[in-house]
């Protein structure tokens, strides 16, 4: 063992001289142990730092991702590599490396000839697991059918994604009502009778989100003012449904009710909409009512 100096480990640690020295004043075992120890504890701290550190690197690459992804949509349906570096404001080498990342595992597709990219098919495959395993796509189902059937409209069942619509299921009652829904559609939430259903019952701090987000002007009679949407959402919350009167497609005329999950939480909503003389004002509350029955009836099978 080491000697300790005069003045040296015992004396600068005195309250742990019993600890540190023997009778003899030299460092015990236990001395010895202790740092190692110690020392074992920093590189395990270091290490998680590594950890944290390379956790925290993996979630921004993800999330680079997802905007990659978000860029594209039924109207942008293909984007060339200088449109997704636009849009997302990433590097054109980091664009380039994301977009080749997900072209090799089957998120995206690439058009050879034009050098463009649209979603891929994967994407449609892992969409389509999850409606399988949706309880509330299997219980609306039904719901859905007969809606429509009674009321001769076509009728959506969205769910909210946190900042649009989602349609998951579309019934037409028409001669070709057979064909299934074959791709997803997202629509926005201000300015539907689905989507304002589904927003007048969220938490204020989402509400704020989306108007920070922007409210678009899809038609003249679009809700573009922030107090303006406030009001008819709480309009919506009093009567129990939402009126779509043209605001996003000229002519359309929509009625929309939530659909609450077993906790009593609005995350998603049932509509019928048609051309808005199929729709007239003196018929809106026989079919809203029908709209909120179906609606309540899904919500009590969740």
């Amino acid at each position: 063992m080491r000697p300790a100096a005069k003045g040296g480990l015992a004396g600068e640690f005195p309250h742990k001289t019993g600890r540190l020295t023997n009778a003899g004043g030299t460092l015990t075992n236990e001395f010895w142990n202790e740092n190692r120890q110690r020392q074992r504890k920093l590189v395990q701290k270091d290490g998680q730092m590594v950890a944290s550190r390379g956790a925290d690197d993996t979630l921004k690459s993800l999330s680079k991702v997802v905007r990659i992804l978000d860029c594209f949509s039924t109207t942008n349906r293909a984007l060339s590599l200088s449109e997704v570096c636009e849009r997302t404001g990433y590097p054109r080498s980091t664009t380039h490396r994301l977009l080749a990342s997900l072209k090799e595992v089957g998120f995206l597709d690439q058009d050879k000839q034009r050098d463009r990219y649209r979603l891929g098919i994967k994407l449609f495959e892992l969409g389509n697991t999850v409606l399988s395993s949706m309880d509330l796509h299997r219980e609306a189902r039904p719901f859905v059918e007969q809606l429509g059937r009674l009321t001769g409209h076509l009728v959506h069942l969205a769910v909210f994604d946190g900042r649009q619509a989602v349609v998951i299921h579309r019934s037409d009652p028409s001669a070709d009502s057979h064909a299934p829904i074959t791709h997803i559609e997202a629509a926005p939430v201000h300015c539907t009778s689905v989507g304002k259903a589904i927003l007048a019952f969220q938490p204020q701090s989402v509400l704020e989100r989306i108007i920070e987000a922007g409210l678009r002007r899809f038609t003249t009679t679009t809700i573009s003012d922030p107090d303006e949407l406030r009001r008819e959402l709480e309009t919506t919350r009093q009567r129990g449904y939402a009126i779509d009167n043209a605001e996003h497609q000229p002519g359309l005329r929509c009625i929309g009710a939530p659909i609450r999950d077993q906790h009593g939480r609005v995350i998603a909503g049932i509509s019928i909409s048609g051309p808005a003389f199929r729709l007239p004002d003196a018929q809106i509350d026989a079919l809203a009512e029908m709209v909120v029955y179906n609606a309540n009836a899904v919500s009590a099978q969740l």
